[in-house]
């Protein structure tokens, strides 16, 4: 039994630091308002007010993967308003809208 303890301690505290790691340091500020974006997304295109990434693990049907979610949460970001694939964050008086699309992640500047 106390073989299985040693054991089994060590491994979960190497698995929750991998999720811990791989959550939260796998995102970045952007420059609306500090809202965090994949470090692995690849900027295609840039306006005043919007953001359009390359980003594979976003997609119309499924929408953010839920560690993104968490990370929004975490960092201050409430789900306000769902509008097919579009979603609104508001922090504060600043408003963001994240539209998933497959395999590319919008993000829109709204206050």
């Amino acid at each position: 039994m106390k073989r299985v303890v040693n054991w089994l301690l060590p491994m979960t505290l190497v698995v929750g630091g991998s999720l811990y790691l791989s959550t939260f340091f796998s995102y970045r500020s952007s420059d609306f308002y500090n809202f965090p974006i994949p470090k692995s997304a690849e900027l295609l295109q840039e306006s005043e007010d919007a953001k359009i990434y390359d980003w594979s693990r976003a997609t119309e049907e499924k929408g953010i993967p839920f560690g993104y979610e968490i990370v929004l949460k975490v960092n201050g970001w409430e789900k306000r308003e769902i509008e097919g694939a579009s979603v609104f964050y508001t922090k504060r008086n600043h408003q963001i809208n994240v539209i998933p699309q497959t395999k590319q992640l919008t993000i829109r500047k709204m206050k």
